[in-house]
């Protein structure tokens, strides 16, 4: 498994890390199986999807990762456009570690008019240095897109929108189509997403848990298709039961809390997820 400061280094495209990452907090880490430092919250790495800074840039972005103690961040292609140069990249993943922040995956990215948006797709996240992709592709080219995964040794985790995505709306959906494909290919688990489409989100991290890849975190007001997003934990699913189940299946992935509630003003409800989140999982560890 990769650290925060593996994929801090690979991002810089050969800067040196120890120019522009600068000191880290030592509190904040802890050391992992294989002897290295990571930032981590009992053993899951607690990131933000990029969507839930759909209306703000990518400094205001990062202060508020700043005042939430979050490090990781799944990068969207507003924050960071496919068209981006090298150095563009560059200093991009510079000013992320300047904040001591690790881009950790690209997407969510749509790939459904032709296999050229796939092709554009690994080649961005090669360019970006990162090592997992989150997908919506068409049906028919899953077996393309896993011969790309083979190619590139870049992960294909394909994201589950609920009732009204007609092609994937939940877990199951997914796993049906990847389970006998490139084990690259897996799953973006949207936990809100797939109670919304009546599915329970514990049961199915349990059954998929090989090719769950990422977790989008969130709650919702309701295991139905009017189910809105709300703070991780005012909602119907069982939070303390899901991180335990995550605990207990051995996942190994981020959990990046995407918030669409109050997507002009979303700090107030992150935050308050990300205390929950780090509450729960250290009374439970």
């Amino acid at each position: 498994m990769e650290t925060r400061r593996t994929f801090i280094q690979k991002g810089l495209l050969g800067v040196s890390a120890a120019t522009v990452i600068g000191p880290l907090a030592a509190s904040a880490y802890s050391t992992s199986r294989e002897g290295e430092k990571t930032y981590r919250n009992d053993r899951f790495d607690l990131g933000i999807a990029g969507y839930s800074f759909v209306h703000f840039g990518l400094d205001e972005s990062l202060a508020m990762m700043k005042r939430m103690d979050v490090h990781y961040l799944c990068i969207k292609d507003f924050h960071l456009p496919l068209t981006s140069t090298d150095v563009e990249i560059a200093a991009f993943h510079q000013k992320l570690a300047e904040s001591d922040v690790a881009g950790y995956a690209v997407g969510p990215l749509y790939m459904t008019k032709s296999k050229a948006e796939i092709d554009n797709a690994f080649e961005y996240a090669k360019r970006a240095g990162v090592k997992l992709i989150i997908g919506i592709p068409n049906k028919e080219d899953l077996e393309y897109i896993a011969g790309k995964t083979s190619e590139y040794d870049i992960r294909y985790a394909i994201h589950n929108h609920g009732p009204e995505d007609k092609l994937y709306p939940n877990a199951t959906s997914i796993f049906e189509l990847v389970k006998n494909l490139d084990a690259r290919m897996g799953i973006c688990f949207d936990m809100g997403h797939n109670m919304r489409d009546g599915q329970d989100p514990i049961r199915d991290v349990e059954r998929y848990h090989k090719r769950i890849f990422d977790i989008h975190l969130k709650n919702v007001t309701a295991a139905t298709k009017d189910g809105k997003t709300c703070e991780l934990g005012r909602g119907v699913i069982d939070i303390p039961k899901f991180i335990n189940t995550l605990r207990n299946v051995g996942y190994d992935g981020k959990c990046s809390l995407e918030f669409e509630k109050d997507m002009k003003d979303p700090l107030a409800g992150l935050a308050e997820s990300v205390g929950y989140f780090k509450g729960v999982s250290d009374a439970s560890a």
